[in-house]
């Protein structure tokens, strides 16, 4: 008999919750869709258009050092027509700017430890060489993009000596290259300032307006803030229509 009134007095609490659930769910009557307020629509994080002559173009990556035997922008300038013929719409220059030289990898270094973001590496040429390179392949009917590397610099940046606050640091108070890997070349810059988020905008802006270059590829995006790069979009595109190409996998960057 006990074990009967058990039964019963859970069959009873588990009608009574089921009862609540669907008086509940009769309760919230959903709302017709066409009074759906806009505000409630999915949207994308990032509302951005793209210049026309990016879409469905063909880049082509073009390490400067290693492209012709001289290596520099004069002999990649002669290959020009090569790479017209090979259908390259698009040519993403790898970073041209001078290499750091303090704990520099190896002999030549890495083209992404950046010395001076508003220079051109002495070993391919001058900025005369870079802009008649552009100036050669917009004749052509090609653009060019330059590899952007915002996330760190070399060591001997004159940055570290003029805005030591723009620099991650270690427990210890030291500059802090990139931990998880073996980027020991570099150190990482700390995009809370403000002043950084200007200083590296303007120097973006400046090859734009000086040397025509159309976009840049960006090194890393993701370890940079995505409200930087909506904001340095947006500056861009006041000068010209660019295209930025982001070097990460989440779709939001």
């Amino acid at each position: 008999m006990i074990k009967s009134m058990n039964r019963w007095a859970r069959g009873v609490a588990v009608a009574l919750a089921l009862g609540a659930v669907a008086g509940g769910a009769a309760a919230q009557t959903p709302v017709p869709l066409d009074r759906v307020d806009p505000i409630y629509q999915p949207r994308p994080m990032v509302t951005i258009e793209h210049p026309e002559w990016s879409k469905n173009a063909v880049l082509y990556q073009l390490n400067t050092r290693q492209f012709t035997p001289e290596g520099t922008f004069a002999a990649a300038q002669e290959q020009l027509p090569r790479l017209k013929e090979l259908g390259v719409d698009i040519i993403w220059l790898m970073p041209i700017h001078p290499i750091g030289e303090v704990n520099r990898k190896g002999t030549l270094g890495s083209p992404y430890s950046i010395k001076d973001y508003f220079a051109v590496n002495p070993e391919f040429g001058t900025m005369d060489d870079l802009k008649a390179f552009v100036d050669a392949a917009h004749s052509q009917d090609m653009k060019v993009i330059l590899d952007w590397v915002a996330n760190h610099t070399a060591w001997d940046n004159p940055l570290t000596q003029t805005h030591p606050q723009w620099y991650e640091r270690d427990l210890d108070g030291d500059f802090r290259p990139t931990p998880w890997w073996d980027w020991s070349d570099i150190i990482n810059l700390d995009y809370s300032n403000p002043d950084l988020r200007q200083y590296m905008t303007e120097a973006l802006m400046f090859w734009v307006r000086e040397a025509d270059i159309d976009g840049y590829r960006a090194d890393v995006a993701g370890f940079v803030p995505l409200d930087f790069w909506n904001t340095a979009r947006a500056q861009l595109d006041a000068i010209k229509p660019v295209f930025m190409l982001a070097e990460w996998e989440m779709r939001e960057v």
